[in-house]
């Protein structure tokens, strides 16, 4: 599918008699109606329908909307809260609009996000924690942008691995074959969403859209663990992925990922309900400062007990994701054996 600009001025189009969402004759676009409906006053205005978040979202990146609609759509979604049909409609949209799933020859275990941008945002230890399920012969799937002040850690400790960053369904399949892990760079997965999103430097707040990202599923993945920053959108992401049939774990991560530094006990949501796990040993407040540190730790050339809690912690939650565990106790003893035999090139 050729690329189109997302925020490129749009042409006045005839309405279609037939469409409910048919403007009025005032109207001078036919994309006013959806900003309409969100944004037309207390007692007046309403969410989108799944229907209609479907199509709103599908002509934004086909880029037949206007700059100034793309924004108000966005700001006006987020003013009012999105509803999980609302969700479910954006997340439809992206991904037709990218061509997804994708399909593997063999099925993917674990969907992985990674949209967290924050600036205090630390090391991205939840990588190593994905690479470590893929040596116990679990698929991972990992996406999300590598722009951002937030994300340059994770480019950097990705080519310090020696990561592909896969740009087509064969490339990722080529990485999953070789090592069980992939990640899909949201810049050449969708161009357009990767674009939206970047519109938080433009608007000073983040969209729904992050939301999209978290749960866009590329592989079509058997389990997903999904990280939030506020503890309100985890309703929201479980209601959403249940609208899919989708198997969902959110937590309230580190900086907004997948991420449990061990140190609290943590609250594990699933479709089914909530289970708290317990707090781990030896978990504390990394030194490690750096991608290089980070690499490092996984290599064993440097210890950091904090760090190797971290990773622990954050494998054994993405296993009960996956569906390999169910008893806290067991994921994490499972994820602490594959540290400790992690240089071994082994599973357990």
């Amino acid at each position: 599918m050729a690329h189109a600009p997302t925020l490129q001025a749009a042409t006045r189009t005839a309405p279609d008699p037939d469409d409910a969402l048919a403007r009025k004759p005032t109207d001078t676009h036919g994309f006013a109606p959806f900003i309409r409906i969100l944004g037309r006053g207390p007692g007046r205005s309403r969410s989108l329908t799944r229907t209609e978040a479907r199509q709103a979202l599908g002509i934004v990146m086909r880029g037949e909307a206007a700059r100034e609609q793309v924004g108000a759509m966005l700001m006006l979604l987020r003013y009012r809260g999105e509803a999980a049909d609302e969700m479910a409609g954006l997340v439809e949209a992206a991904r037709d609009h990218i061509g997804l799933p994708w399909r593997f020859s063999a099925p993917v275990d674990l969907d992985w996000p990674s949209y967290a941008d924050g600036r205090t945002r630390g090391l991205p230890w939840y990588l190593l924690a994905a690479l470590l399920l893929a040596r116990a012969d679990l698929s991972v799937v990992m996406h999300g942008p590598l722009a951002g002040p937030g994300r340059q850690a994770l480019a950097q400790a990705l080519d310090l691995l020696a990561i592909p960053r896969c740009a087509t369904q064969p490339a990722a399949e080529a990485a999953l074959a070789a090592s069980g892990f992939a990640f899909l760079p949201l810049e050449t997965l969708s161009p357009d969403l990767a674009e939206l999103l970047a519109l938080r430097g433009v608007l000073g707040l983040r969209s729904p859209l992050n939301t999209v990202g978290r749960l866009l599923d590329p592989s079509g993945a058997a389990g997903s663990i999904d990280g939030v920053f506020h503890p309100a959108y985890i309703a929201l992401h479980l209601a959403t992925a249940s609208l899919f049939g989708r198997r969902v774990t959110v937590l309230k991560g580190g900086g907004g990922e997948a991420e449990w530094s061990g140190v609290k006990p943590l609250s594990v949501h699933t479709g089914t309900g909530e289970t708290i796990w317990p707090p781990v040993e030896g978990a504390g407040k990394p030194d490690s400062r750096s991608a290089t540190d980070l690499v490092e730790v996984w290599h064993g050339t440097r210890t950091d007990p904090a760090a190797e809690a971290i990773v622990i912690a954050t494998a054994a939650v993405a296993m009960h994701a996956a569906g390999r565990e169910t008893d806290p106790a067991s994921c994490l003893v499972r994820a602490r054996r594959l540290w400790d035999r992690r240089l071994e090139g082994s599973g357990a």
